[in-house]
């Protein structure tokens, strides 16, 4: 029987529950946890630490075999929370290649992909939460 996920969940410190809170969340909160970090420039442009991966956002890899890479994201799977970054490939014993999924943790956006409005929304509902947090504390 798979556990259904909970609302109320209260930030535990139990590695163990984290990972089932990550698991069993639906789509659109695992999707806000599909955040990389901004390189230097784009922090002070944004005045935000991260920001969630989207295709067409340049990125650098910064940990594991394609370590230092740039490349553009081709795709982002939700489901998995893994990102597939273009010219990021393995080669199958047949010859053929095949895309390397990264976790987007590993990764740092480089380039925004420009599309309306998409960074200063982000900063307002980081700034709505933010008051909200500080209201209740």
């Amino acid at each position: 029987m798979k556990s259904r996920f909970s609302k109320s969940w209260k930030a535990s410190v139990k590695p163990r529950k984290q990972r089932k809170y990550l698991f069993n969340a639906p789509f659109h909160i695992k999707r806000r946890m599909l955040n990389a970090l901004l390189s230097d420039g784009l922090k002070k442009k944004y005045g935000m630490r991260s920001l969630e991966v989207r295709k067409g956002d340049k990125v650098k890899i910064m940990r594991g075999e394609f370590k230092k890479n740039e490349g553009v994201v081709e795709r982002v799977d939700v489901k998995y929370s893994k990102v597939f970054v273009q010219n990021i490939s393995r080669q199958k014993r047949d010859g053929t290649k095949i895309a390397v999924s990264i976790h987007p943790s590993k990764l740092m956006i480089v380039e925004v992909k420009e599309e309306k409005n998409r960074v200063k929304a982000e900063v307002k509902k980081e700034k709505m939460e933010g008051k909200n947090g500080k209201e209740s504390s």
